[in-house]
């Protein structure tokens, strides 16, 4: 009688042993195999972390084999299985490989085919085909589309962690809770942990010192020590954790009746300021959106404000950039001055201090959550949805999904919901992020993803012009990588354009996004259908650099730059001045947040720039989806390239006293996880 060796790989996740009855079914082209059972309750297999062989005799020949169904039967109590891998070795010496990595819950059974990726069209026989479209009803009724606000990118429909399938859920929870991570970074950053209670001012920048001094790292040093400098101010709009909003200026809008006598002491080069803009060295930033935007109202022991200002800065001698305008208000008047660098001290400090906190608020909403966190969740409920795990888009783009349907679910349930955290010590809390979301989807179209495409449009992309902007320059590389890793795997699956416009799962995973993601808004750009592989090429890569490099560029360097507060002030007490020559030391500082916001402040964005646990990093791969061997050397020359643009990246940060490296791939997690 044939005999099979079966080799079932556990993984080592939580939990993920079993001691529950576990059956195993080979179906084969010529008929199946009898049940057999692998593993009782005491027979310690299945342990976390096991590898466990067995031998399978079938009273007759199966062919060749189509499918293994695991089924696991409850012993006594509740027991999940996190199932790697299994694979067989046919009577003739053959190995197959059944890629799985699932959680097997309840007395539920998992049907795996080899893991050899297929497009729908290279399923022939009945079996395969019917076992495609159950796999996808069945996920189709697991991964709901929701609203959770008007005018926002849909989203999961689970409202909290634990409602969430298993697959997609965090190991352990407690890594991923809000709650608990503040309290983490409370101990971690020596602060009081009564002092978020506290609503009293601060006495002077040297109390904010006071509690700094304990948990600064060399970046936040550096902050805290020149952040009055304009040098520093305009280095943000590049190289800070939000440089996504500078643009060269072609026209000096009329809404900023800036004048040449206001700025002529800022220009360097015998130029009338209609000549600078000409000549490029003119940059504009303009935080519109938040003009009209509620400031948060939450607590009326304290009232908070925003402001929509523009800043206008020019590039000098040296090719950096610095301010030399700032209006706090979208619409000019007398009680709106422009604001100088020739204007005393404190007014031009405060000024710039609005502008940091406007852009704080639009990296954490905009920048942060909207264009890395929600369309990276609608990139995944999309692929579960449409993309069956033999696809070879699922395998590809799946390690980019990790985890961030759960932390998104997280961060609704404990952060930016109703009374969340985020509430606390921010003035869009309260319902004014939602509002800068719904406004902001205007904005969120399918070039604006598009890496090098944005930064050409926004008139950033001459390196000559613009030397210091290694954010650009750092992106356009990763971007390359992904990219020529992208085309890699398309020319394995695809051998031509009429080959991608006939796979109807690739078709329904990108109209999913479309209709669901961007509400079929034609103006998103979007398609809503892939016909060529070039076109298919750039897709990809819009999805694998979001998820990765572009959420890693806004967030890992949140406590770098935010956690010196009058850098990056949460909130605003007082209203932003309306005259100059009365902003005073003290005015300034009863404007910023007070101790309890301010630590609260801290804590967020400490864990919010931590990486996860066992964090995997671009281009690696530990779990197997792909089995072929061309698709192992194109992620072997995919890790090749990081690993040029890493070192590339630590030679120019050597003996930097501002080194630049979010965009190094070995600090770049593959998904949005935190």
């Amino acid at each position: 009688m044939p005999s099979y060796t079966v080799t079932v790989a556990t993984g080592s996740q939580w939990f993920a042993g079993t001691d529950d009855y576990v059956y195993l079914t080979l179906q084969g082209t010529d008929g199946c195999s009898e049940r057999h059972l692998l593993d009782k309750p005491f027979y310690n297999d299945f342990e976390r972390g096991a590898v466990d062989s067995y031998d399978v005799t079938v009273e007759e020949d199966l062919g060749e084999i189509q499918l293994i169904k695991i089924e696991k039967r409850k012993y006594w109590y509740q027991d999940d299985w996190y199932l790697k891998y299994i694979t067989v070795k046919t009577p003739v010496g053959d190995y197959l490989e059944f890629p799985c990595y699932r959680w097997i819950t309840d007395e539920k059974e998992v049907v795996l085919r080899d893991g050899r990726a297929k497009l729908p069209r290279d399923d022939k026989t009945q079996i395969l085909k019917q076992h495609r479209r159950k796999e996808l009803e069945s996920r189709q009724k697991m991964y709901r589309w929701k609203e959770w606000h008007p005018g926002f990118p849909l989203s999961i429909d689970a409202h909290c962690h634990s409602e969430l399938p298993r697959d997609i859920q965090f190991d352990n929870e407690k890594g991923i809770d809000f709650i608990l991570n503040y309290t983490k970074a409370m101990e971690n950053l020596y602060v009081n942990r009564f002092m978020h209670m506290f609503q009293s001012s601060w006495s002077d920048f040297a109390d904010f010192e006071r509690i700094f001094v304990r948990i600064s790292n060399t970046i936040s040093e550096y902050v805290m020590q020149h952040w009055r400098e304009d040098f520093m101010f305009g280095y943000q709009f590049l190289n800070g954790c939000n440089p996504v909003l500078i643009r060269r200026c072609t026209e000096i809008p009329k809404k900023l009746p800036v004048t040449m006598d206001m700025v002529e002491c800022s220009l360097e080069r015998n130029l009338t300021l209609e000549e600078e803009v000409k000549q490029g060295n003119i940059f504009i930033v303009d935080y519109e959106l938040l003009d009209g935007v509620d400031a948060n109202k939450t607590d009326p022991c304290t009232i908070q404000y925003l402001a929509a200002p523009i800043c206008l800065l020019y590039k000098n001698l040296e090719k950096k950039i610095v301010p030399i305008a700032i209006q706090l208000g979208q619409k000019p008047g007398p009680d709106n001055p422009i604001f100088l660098p020739s204007d005393a001290t404190y007014d031009w400090l405060l000024a710039k201090i609005w502008v940091r906190s406007s852009d704080f608020h639009i990296h954490q909403t905009v920048t942060h959550l909207l264009r890395t966190h929600l369309v990276s969740e609608v990139f995944s409920i999309a692929m579960f949805r449409q993309l069956p795990a033999v696809h070879p888009l699922f395998k590809l783009l799946v390690p980019h999904m990790r985890f961030t349907i759960a932390i998104n679910t997280k961060a609704r349930e404990q952060l930016i919901c109703e009374c969340g955290l985020f509430d606390k010590a921010n003035a869009t809390g309260g319902g004014g992020h939602v509002q800068m979301v719904q406004k902001a989807m205007k904005d969120l179209t399918y070039s604006s993803l598009c890496f090098p495409e944005e930064i050409k449009a926004k008139g950033m992309d001459s390196k000559e012009d613009i030397p210091y902007y290694y954010y650009r320059d750092d992106g356009i590389k990763v971007w390359e990588a992904i990219k020529s890793f992208a085309e890699d795997v398309i020319h394995i699956y695809y051998e031509s354009d009429e080959v991608v416009c006939e796979d109807v799962e690739l078709q329904a995973f990108v109209k999913d996004i479309y209709v669901y993601g961007m509400r079929g808004v034609k103006a998103s750009g979007f398609p809503k259908m892939i016909r060529t592989r070039e076109t298919l090429a750039e897709y990809l890569t819009v999805i694998m650099f979001t998820t990765s490099a572009q959420h890693a560029a806004v967030n890992f360097g949140q406590y770098d730059w935010c956690s010196w507060i009058p850098n990056a002030p949460p909130t605003m007490r007082c209203p932003p001045p309306t005259e100059k020559g009365t902003v005073t030391i003290e005015q300034i500082v009863e404007s910023l947040p007070d101790r309890g916001r301010s630590c609260w402040h801290l804590g967020a964005v400490w864990a919010l720039s931590q990486f996860q646990d066992k964090e995997l990093f671009l281009g690696m791969y530990p779990d197997e989806h792909f089995v072929e061997k061309p698709v192992k050397e194109a992620m072997a020359k995919f890790r090749k390239n990081l690993d040029e643009i890493v070192s590339t990246i630590t030679e120019r940060n050597k003996n930097k006293k501002l080194p630049y490296y979010y965009l190094s791939p070995d600090r770049i997690p593959n998904s949005v996880a935190v």
